[in-house]
C-alpha cells in the first residue's frame, strides 16, 4: 500500500507540473522551402495530406477517390520520456465512390505515433498507419496504399506540374483574423496509375488527382461552423481551388480562390469575389443533413456549374475525428461546357467542425 501511495503521489506531481504544449503559429510572409515542407510540422497542431480523384476501370467506368491523412499534436507534455506517450496521433480516411453502388465505401483508422507502426515523417512525405500508406519517392511520385475489409488500392501519383502555392505563397488565411491561417499547398493533376480491389477482385485504373497539403494550429474562427471546398483539374491544364469558411448562421465568414489557368497564369480572388451559391441540396437518410451537392461557383465574373457524380457521397468519421462530412468526386461546367473534374467537401452540414 505504501509503494501504491507513493506511486499516485508521483503521477499527481507529474500532472501538476506538466507544461502544456505551445503549438507553432501560422504567419505571412513564410517561405515554403521544398522537399522539407513536404513532410510533417510536428511542432503546429493540425496537419492533412489529401489525395483526390477520378479514376477510370478498363471498361471505361468512372470511380472517385480519396485518401486523407491526418497528423494531430495533442496536450500531452513534450518532456514526457514515456514511448507511449501520445504526443502525436496519426489518422486515416478512405473512401471509393462508385455510381454503381450508389454510395460511398470508406474506412478509417487511428492510432497514437510510435513504435514504427504510425508516424508521419518530416523532410517529405512519408506517413504510415499501419499498412495504409502515403510516401513521396526520390523522384517525385507518390505511393499510395490502403488496405480495407470493403475495398483496398495501390496507386501511384506522378506530378505533371509545379507546386501550386495557395493564398500569399502558401499562406491561406482562412478568416478576418490573420492569425486563422494555414500554410497551403496544392499538387494538381497528378497522373494516377495503379490497381483497386473490389469484392475479391482486382483492377487496373488510371485516372487524375488532386493532392492538398496544410498545417496550421488555428484555422477556424469561433463563429465558424464548417467549410465548402473545392479542387478541380480543368480539361485546359489548369486548376482551380476555391472554398468558403461558413458562421455559425449560414453566412460566408470568410472565402477565398485561386485559378492557374493553362498557360500557367495566376489569379487569386479574395472574400468578396467568391460565391457559392446551392443549386440542388441532398439530405442524408442517415443523419438528416441537407448537403449543397450541387452548386454554381462564382469565382469573379466567372461562373462554374459544379454536379456530383452522384448524390450519397457523405463519409461517416465519428469513430476517429469526430465528424461526418460530404466528400464527393464532382465535375465542373463553364459557360455550359465541360471544363474538369475534382472534388467538393462539405463540412459542418451535421455539427459544427472542431479541429
Amino acid at each position: 500500500m505504501a509503494l501504491l501511495r507513493i506511486l499516485i503521489l508521483w503521477l499527481a506531481a507529474a500532472c501538476a507540473h506538466a507544461a502544456p504544449p505551445v503549438f507553432a503559429a501560422v504567419t505571412p510572409g513564410r517561405a515554403l522551402a521544398f522537399p522539407a515542407d513536404y513532410g510533417a510540422h510536428p511542432d503546429y497542431r493540425t496537419e492533412w495530406w489529401y489525395a483526390t480523384g477520378w479514376l477510370r476501370t478498363p471498361d471505361g467506368k468512372p470511380l472517385g477517390f480519396q485518401v486523407t491523412f491526418f497528423r494531430s499534436r495533442t496536450e500531452t507534455d513534450p518532456a514526457n520520456p514515456s514511448a507511449f506517450a501520445p504526443k502525436q496521433l496519426i489518422i486515416g480516411h478512405a473512401a471509393l465512390s462508385d455510381p454503381a453502388l450508389g454510395h460511398l465505401v470508406h474506412d478509417q483508422r487511428s492510432a497514437r505515433a510510435g513504435f514504427g507502426l504510425a508516424y508521419a515523417d518530416t523532410g517529405t512525405t512519408d506517413v504510415k498507419l499501419d499498412d495504409w500508406r502515403m510516401r513521396r519517392e526520390p523522384d517525385g511520385r507518390y505511393l499510395v496504399v490502403v488496405r480495407s475489409g470493403e475495398f483496398a488500392f495501390t496507386l501511384r501519383l506522378a506530378p505533371t506540374q509545379p507546386v501550386l502555392l495557395q493564398g500569399a505563397a502558401g499562406y491561406s488565411q482562412k478568416g478576418p483574423q490573420p492569425g486563422h491561417a494555414s500554410y497551403y499547398y496544392s499538387e494538381p493533376h497528378l497522373q494516377v496509375d495503379g490497381e483497386i480491389v473490389r469484392a475479391g477482385r482486382k483492377e487496373p485504373v488510371t485516372g487524375a488527382a488532386w493532392l492538398d497539403h496544410e498545417w496550421s494550429s488555428q484555422v477556424l474562427d469561433a463563429n465558424a461552423t464548417g467549410w465548402d471546398w473545392t479542387g478541380i483539374n480543368l480539361d485546359d491544364g489548369g486548376a482551380l481551388m476555391a472554398f468558403r469558411i461558413r458562421a455559425k448562421d449560414g453566412s460566408t465568414l470568410w472565402a477565398h480562390a485561386t485559378w492557374r489557368d493553362g498557360s500557367g497564369r495566376m489569379t487569386q480572388y479574395g472574400p468578396d469575389q467568391v460565391r457559392f451559391a446551392p443549386l440542388r441540396t441532398w439530405t442524408s437518410p442517415r443523419t438528416n443533413a441537407a448537403y449543397p451537392v450541387a452548386t454554381t461557383l462564382t469565382t469573379g465574373s466567372t461562373a462554374w456549374r459544379i454536379e456530383p457524380l452522384q448524390p450519397d457521397q457523405e463519409l461517416d468519421s465519428r469513430r476517429s475525428t469526430g465528424a461526418v462530412y460530404w466528400e464527393g468526386a464532382v465535375s465542373a461546367e463553364r459557360d455550359g461546357k465541360p471544363a474538369g473534374r475534382g472534388y467538393l467537401e462539405l463540412t459542418g452540414y451535421v455539427a459544427a467542425m472542431k479541429l
